[in-house]
């Protein structure tokens, strides 16, 4: 094999390839990046049983082939190469780097023994990428990081004809968007659960494509398939299996009360008052007519208080929250203002956007916030 690729490009898809290869490979082979030269493209995969990822960029190929090389190694080489063309030449067992004088030799793996990666389930439809990523981000935030709920690692996805709905839940916190795509046929339902880490990592890299292809396969249970698709990179994921909770009965029907607040400088208090507060200790939101109170920290304790410009709509209201997952919600919200409604002090409060000027609810993203129960 030999072949030569711009720097930046090849460091950019071995980097894209190379990012979900796992730390601590079951087998020596899945810590490899597989190299496929031909007819002027060079394709790069990986692979590790769960999550597949494919890239392709243009070479000039001087003689096809196909090798297995350490996808960290390869990934830490190419961007540290200076900015010139890079040759990639197969020497025995070995895959030599070269780069203007730099000249790496890295040692292959046997490409026999590597995994065939799964094929690209039939495109279900499309959207645009950064519509995609804000979602993803926007819901990805409130997914479980504890492997022993599994179910709660990932995002359902749940397809209706030409609105697809996300939604994340770790238990405190519940994270629902809605958002419209272009399906392939009329009347697609469709119901998967992505691991949120796959599903945000690969939404982030796909943000600058034009188009996102998303693709759903179904098999027996635990084996369904998820594949992403855009910008020639394609990902597969297998989808998580189990019971998703009842998210929809939780979110409240009606408040008793609303409070709209600037989203910066909301930010900006909750991050100062939150200074005090000792890890996994709560911060005070007081809504009266006109004002909101940030306090944190009690008796001995070190403490903090700041008031705030805030329009309330109904009864005044004293709840307290985590605030760093007040943080997370009032950082993935779009627009200049956010709006909090509350039932009572002890239930769930959401955070959304602002109302249009029209009257019209922005309900597109809502994040659902356990409240935190004071002492006394």
């Amino acid at each position: 094999m030999k072949f030569r690729v711009e720097r930046d490009v090849l460091a950019e898809a071995v980097a894209w390839a190379a990012r979900s290869l796992p730390a601590r490979p079951p087998v020596p082979v899945l810590a490899g990046l597989r190299l496929d030269a031909s007819d002027g493209r060079l394709v790069l995969s990986s692979f590790d049983y769960e999550v597949s990822g494919r890239v392709e960029i243009a070479a000039d190929i001087a003689e096809p082939g196909v090798v297995l090389v350490s996808g960290r190694l390869l990934a830490d080489i190419s961007r540290s190469l200076p900015a010139r063309p890079v040759e990639v030449t197969t020497d025995a067992a070995k895959v030599v780097v070269t780069c203007g004088s730099s000249r790496f030799s890295l040692l292959t793996l046997p490409v026999e023994d590597y995994p065939t990666l799964p094929d690209m389930p039939s495109a279900s439809g499309s959207l645009r990428g950064d519509a995609f990523a804000a979602a993803v981000g926007q819901v990805s935030i409130a997914a479980g990081r504890d492997d022993t709920l599994p179910v709660l690692t990932g995002v359902r996805m749940e397809i209706e004809g030409e609105k697809i709905t996300m939604a994340a839940t770790d238990r405190y916190r519940l994270a629902v968007r809605e958002l419209v795509w272009t399906p392939e046929q009329s009347g697609l339902s469709a119901i998967a659960l992505v691991p949120a880490r796959t599903l945000a990592d690969t939404a982030k890299s796909l943000a600058s494509a034009d188009k996102v292809t998303l693709a759903l396969a179904s098999g027996a249970a635990g084996d369904g398939l998820v594949g992403f698709e855009g910008a020639g990179r394609r990902t597969t994921s297998r989808l998580l299996d189990g019971e998703f909770p009842k998210y929809r009965s939780l979110l409240p029907s009606e408040s008793a009360s609303k409070a709209t607040v600037d989203t910066a400088a909301l930010v900006e208090s909750v991050r100062r008052v939150a200074l005090v507060a000792e890890r996994n200790t709560p911060i005070r939101l007081s809504f009266t007519a006109g004002e909101v109170t940030l306090e944190a920290g009690t008796g001995d304790e070190a403490q903090a208080s700041e008031s705030l410009e805030a329009a309330l709509d109904g009864d005044d209201i004293s709840i307290a929250f985590n605030p760093a997952y007040l943080l997370d919600g009032l950082g993935a919200l779009e627009g200049s203002h956010a709006q909090l409604s509350f039932t009572a002090p002890t239930r769930p409060a959401v955070l959304s956007g602002k109302p249009s000027s029209d009257g019209a609810a922005a309900e597109d993203y809502r994040y659902l916030l356990m409240p935190v129960r004071l002492s006394g």
